[in-house]
């Protein structure tokens, strides 16, 4: 099979080629002068790209990875297919359709906070921007999503994957933690899982809202005194929970404070925030971030290798 990428997710290609001993092509991605996206699969990679099945590894997120995307699919599909007529009548017009054999894989999937409609007239974002992937594509790997669930009725299969394993073996081999700390009950399966693999304690807060603009967040069963702690998130945003979570730590005798995620956001001078707090931050590339020091992919491999078992043209 071959890896492909465009502008936002290249390191995890080659991370992802790499593991599995494929080889990546990047594909042209640039912009008009207007900032519309242009998209292009080079002609010497075109008889890679119809002889065998390919995966495209991209991001749904900024805005512009929703547009790239999906012009890099409709590229793909159209190769595939054999719709190969343009104005310059430069080689085939045509060619034989090749059939199915397209994967996405989406290190970060955007638009996955709104995963429920909390109000009417919501829309499920989420479910959207999956099924809008879902129509140009056989299959679909999703890399530590805070909820799975809004994506398991899709019209293609999807595998979902986690990062968990190798961030557990990094913080074993560069922190040696002895407490492992989930920043809240949504983040419980994936620190809990951490805490498994490095054979440490594990623990998880509870928020408590005291009114629209003030929560608490208080720990089950907490013994850091004279402990290395690390929390563990799937996504670090603006760091303010792990901020106030680092403080109660520390005031309890955590001796050390790490911060290790899946996807580092780090908006809004988050890093700058996290350092005042924590002695080490640490995260995948799924997000182009200065803290990428956990590999994602073998992550992104061991989908690809779900689906494949599962798809009939594997072979």
């Amino acid at each position: 099979m071959v890896v492909l990428s465009g502008s936002n997710s290249r390191l995890l290609a080659t991370q992802l080629a790499e593991t599995l001993g494929w080889a990546h092509h990047s594909l042209e991605t640039r912009r008009f002068p207007d900032t519309e996206g242009y998209t292009r699969i080079p002609e010497e990679i075109i008889d890679d790209v119809r002889s065998e099945p390919v995966v495209l590894v991209s991001n749904t997120f900024p805005d512009a990875g929703i547009i790239e995307t999906l012009l890099m699919l409709e590229a793909i599909n159209d190769v595939r297919s054999g719709k190969m007529e343009n104005l310059r009548e430069i080689g085939p017009q045509q060619l034989p359709d090749v059939g199915p054999g397209i994967l996405l894989a989406i290190p970060y999937f955007g638009y996955s906070r709104q995963d429920k409609r909390f109000k009417p007239g919501e829309a499920i974002s989420a479910r959207a921007i999956g099924q809008l992937m879902a129509s140009r594509c056989d299959g679909i790997v999703v890399f530590d999503l805070h909820a799975p669930k809004v994506l398991e009725d899709l019209p293609v299969p999807v595998a979902f994957t986690s990062a968990m394993p190798e961030l557990a073996k990094h913080l074993q081999d560069t922190v040696a933690p002895d407490f492992i700390l989930s920043p809240d009950k949504g983040a419980i399966e994936r620190a809990s899982e951490v805490a498994r693999t490095i054979n440490c304690q594990f623990s998880y807060l509870e928020k408590t809202r005291i009114d629209a603009h003030t929560i608490i967040h208080k720990a089950k069963d907490l013994d850091v005194d004279g402990k290395k702690v690390a929390i563990v998130d799937d996504m670090i945003a603006t760091g303010g929970t792990i901020c106030r979570a680092a403080e109660a730590l520390r005031s309890q005798g955590a001796i050390e404070v790490h911060a290790a995620c899946s996807h580092g956001l780090f908006t809004g001078g988050a890093i700058a925030r996290l350092l005042r707090y924590v002695d080490g931050v640490h995260a995948t590339g799924s997000l182009s971030n200065p803290r990428d020091v956990i590999s994602g992919g073998p992550a992104l491999a061991r989908g690809v290798n779900q689906l494949m078992e599962t798809l009939e043209w594997k072979n």
